[in-house]
């Protein structure tokens, strides 16, 4: 038998390494935090800093559930920002770590962008009072244990975050410091392929393919990456939509406008035609940030007075609006001297015509002619819109003889009845001007769509249309001025409740058929006890009848046709020149801009028109009556656009700084904010935080009363509410007359208006529009150098924006885009 030999076995508990992996032991884990305490004293450091301007704030601490009672935690300071600023946070990680980022603990949510695993960025929300925001930033360590550190950084209602721009006389666009404003679309820019630069010496032609003059209220629409539909998110692409109010003839053609024998040619008048109506243009922001036009934009298109158009609405066909072109009255030719505008929340865009009267021929012996053929109340209407016998019509359009002998794109300027021709206006353009004074809607996303004349809004020097707050289930209600001395203010609530859905409707010309084309159109009345009430435009109703002593109403069309008649015989308030409209998105408040009254004499004075006195320009003389206007505002009952009564205030009244403060400078405005006739006006889109909880307000001017000192400008304001002054008498001083009026004035604005922009030389400011974060606004210079001609040049802008040029150059009306340096909201 063989021996065998035993090795000793002993138990051996476990105690053997059978596990190869490369995994951390417990001692190992404990030897690394200790190691770490030792370092950093509290875990992963972690400093939180938030930067505002030039202000640094920071916090630190520690917060590890699994770690001993013994970490310290602290806290460094806490920060401040106010609504609209761009916060930095900045965090730092001491030692190791797998990650680190910003997160939100607490507050009004907002959007976090990272900028790097340390560094994050938001845009101070809209508050109305003082509100605290948490931030967290954590950083966690290779051995995967988060360590945070948390910052409050309390957000203070928006103030206005620029320096005041100096007046000025200076021959380019100035802008604070801290912004920039560059040239983006002027006037002859081609916008078709196949057009040629504009050569700007008064010989270029093709202006249907080209940017009109005299550039004026202004949308911005966000275009989606299809390049055919709206994105109203799109902050780097979109279409400019644009009026193009008039012309200024000395520099569009090469010497001036010429007649041989006071006939003109058809080459210049048609040139001068279709540089008048409106642009859609796509504009782009490049990846650097700079922006520009697309030439061959997709729905690039000019629309002018040649564009056919269609009438919709209760006076559609009526006896009024039929023309040789248009026998049944249901179409028309064109849109003329648009001004203001409107943006649609389904998409669309309103042009509205102003002061179209001023383009028709009517020569003596019309008056007769009408006469007998049974429409005596036409004469009536003519006068009351401007248009009396004698008129030769602006540009003498009429007087051209067309190479086609069968066109009537001239003869349709001259008003003038023919005798023995159909009494019905089929044979000749009698009824040409009644085609005239709407609003018309244009689908910017359709270069092929017709645009539309809204008869519901009636018929007047329309400045404007804009649409108060929608709220679903409620009528939405449309505010207009119209831009003459001693007119009205007017709103029209539409028929149809409003339903959000529709916003996204791609059927957009099919929404404006159901929200503008049946309703009520109300004119105001202002009380000096600081009420007003909505008073209806109603056949059959208040005095709206054949038996009127003032004009014999047939129906509901012809109050529409002469909406002023009508206004007349309701005893509306009569203001001075009423242009722009702006309801505030906040509150509702409508503000409207009247930007003077050369006729309101001391007798003639009420509560909401309450100045009478002479401005003291010290060239070219003074200015008598209301030189420098005034802003005023109403918040209907319930805070409804269905309401039919107000109550008022006058926000601010244009005024120079050195005027008297008792009676004349009733704002108290000084070197920052005094300024003088009010038109443009706009407030801040409610997608960015210039249009929330406090909206920003933008207050353009178009003077002649203070130019001796400044050039036209732009404000901006963030505006208090309605009733939050009080009731003032002041003396009136004109001339040799004086007496005192009772007036409601709204808290002095002090800081919160302040001036933004200052233009070149001879211009107005007006139209402007915002991309939807707010960081982009779009502004129109219009008729720079106006005064001058070829042979005597006074404003060489745009060419003078980028320094004096050697020789002058003609001017040109153009967009101008400004952005912040820093990349933030404008005006905050």
């Amino acid at each position: 038998m063989n021996a065998i030999t035993e090795t000793s076995f002993g138990y051996d508990d476990g105690d053997i390494d059978t596990n190869r992996s490369a995994n951390p032991h417990l001692n190992d884990l404990i030897a690394s935090r200790y190691s770490r305490r030792q370092t950093l004293f509290g875990g992963v450091s972690a400093m939180a800093t938030a930067v505002f301007g030039g202000a640094m704030l920071s916090a630190c601490g520690s917060s590890e559930p699994d770690e001993a009672p013994n970490v310290a935690v602290s806290a460094g300071a806490n920060g401040t920002a106010t609504s609209g600023m761009t916060v930095t946070l900045t965090g730092s990680v001491t030692g190791n770590s797998l990650s680190s980022g910003w997160t939100q603990v607490s507050g009004t949510p907002v959007t976090l962008t990272t900028v790097s695993p340390t560094v994050s960025t938001f845009v101070a929300p809209s508050v109305t009072t003082a509100t605290p925001l948490v931030f967290r930033f954590t950083g966690t360590s290779i051995s995967n244990n988060p360590t945070t550190a948390d910052t409050t950084v309390t957000i203070n209602p928006a103030v206005l975050g620029f320096t005041a721009v100096a007046k000025n006389r200076d021959d380019i666009v100035t802008v604070p410091a801290g912004y920039t404003a560059t040239v983006l679309y002027r006037l002859g820019d081609p916008i078709a392929n196949g057009v040629a630069a504009y050569k700007n010496d008064g010989t270029d032609t093709e202006f249907s393919k080209r940017a009109g003059d005299h550039h004026d209220g202004m949308t911005y629409f966000g275009l989606a990456a299809t390049g055919t539909a709206p994105d109203p998110t799109s902050n780097t692409r979109g279409l400019l939509v644009m009026n193009h109010e008039n012309i200024t003839s000395s520099y569009l053609h090469a010497a001036g406008q010429t007649s041989v024998g006071g006939v003109r040619p058809e080459a210049e008048a048609l040139k001068e035609i279709e540089c008048h109506g409106v642009s859609v243009v796509e504009v782009n922001r490049a990846a650097g940030g700079a922006w520009s036009y697309l030439q061959s934009g997709a729905l690039n298109r000019r629309i002018t007075p040649l564009t056919p158009m269609t009438f919709s609405g209760p006076a559609k066909g009526d006896t009024q609006l039929k023309t040789l072109y248009s026998t049944d009255g249901t179409a028309g030719r064109g849109t003329i001297n648009n001004c203001a505008n409107g943006t649609m929340p389904w998409n669309t865009y309103l042009t509205a015509e102003e002061n179209w009267a001023g383009y028709f021929r009517r020569t003596a012996g019309d008056a007769a002619v009408r006469i007998a053929a049974g429409a005596a109340k036409e004469n009536t209407s003519l006068a009351r819109y401007g248009i009396s016998e004698g008129r030769g019509g602006n540009n003498n359009w009429a007087t051209v003889v067309a190479a086609d002998t069968t066109s009537t794109l001239y003869t349709r300027w001259n008003i003038t009845a023919r005798a023995g021709t159909a009494a019905d206006g089929t044979a000749d353009f009698r009824h040409e001007a009644f085609q005239y004074g709407w609003i018309v809607e244009i689908d910017p996303f359709n270069a092929t769509s017709v645009p539309r004349k809204r008869t519901a809004l009636g018929r007047m020097n329309h400045e404007g249309c804009v649409i108060g707050r929608t709220v679903p289930g409620v009528s939405p209600a449309f505010y207009m001025g119209d831009d003459a001395q001693n007119e009205y203010l007017y709103k029209f609530v539409s028929t149809a409740k409003w339903a959000a859905a529709d916003a996204t409707n791609a059927d957009r010309l099919a929404m404006g058929d159901k929200y503008l084309d049946a309703g009520i159109l109300y004119v105001a009345k202002l009380n000096a006890d600081g009420s007003g009430t909505w008073l209806p435009l109603v056949f059959g109703q208040n005095g709206l009848t054949a038996a009127s002593t003032v004009y014999p109403f047939a129906d509901q069309a012809d109050v529409l046709i002469n909406t002023r008649l009508a206004a007349d015989v309701l005893g509306a308030t009569k203001m001075d020149r009423p242009e722009w409209t702006a309801v505030n998105p906040a509150t509702g408040e409508m503000y409207l801009t009247l930007t003077n009254n050369s006729s309101r004499t001391v007798a003639n004075t009420d509560a909401a028109n309450p100045r009478a006195y002479t401005d003291p320009k010290t060239t070219g003389g003074g200015n008598s009556g209301n030189p420098n206007g005034h802003i005023i505002r109403l918040r209907e009952t319930g805070d409804t656009s269905e309401a039919l009564t107000f109550k008022w205030d006058i926000y601010a009244f244009g005024a120079g700084s050195d005027l008297d403060a008792a009676n004349i400078n009733l704002s108290g405005l000084d070197a920052t904010n005094d300024f003088s006739s009010p038109d443009g006006l706009w407030f801040g889109l409610p997608s960015n935080t210039t249009g929330q909880a406090t909206p920003v307000m933008w207050i353009q001017t178009d003077d002649g009363a203070y130019t001796d000192v400044t050039n036209c400008m732009m404000l901006a304001a963030i505006p208090g509410v309605v009733d939050d002054g009080a009731v003032k008498t002041i003396t009136n001083t004109l001339g040799a007359a004086t007496g005192t009026q009772a007036t409601r004035v709204g808290k002095a604005p002090g800081t919160a208006l302040r001036r933004f922009l200052v233009g070149p030389k001879e211009c107005e400011i007006t139209g402007v529009f915002t991309t939807p974060d707010g960081k982009s606004v779009f502004i129109n210079v219009q008729h720079p150098g106006e005064n001058g001609n070829a042979a005597n040049i006074t404003s060489s802008w745009p060419a003078s924006q980028s320094g004096t040029p050697a020789t002058p150059s003609r001017p040109r009306s153009a967009t101008v885009v400004i952005t912040k340096n820093d990349g933030g909201v404008i005006g905050l």
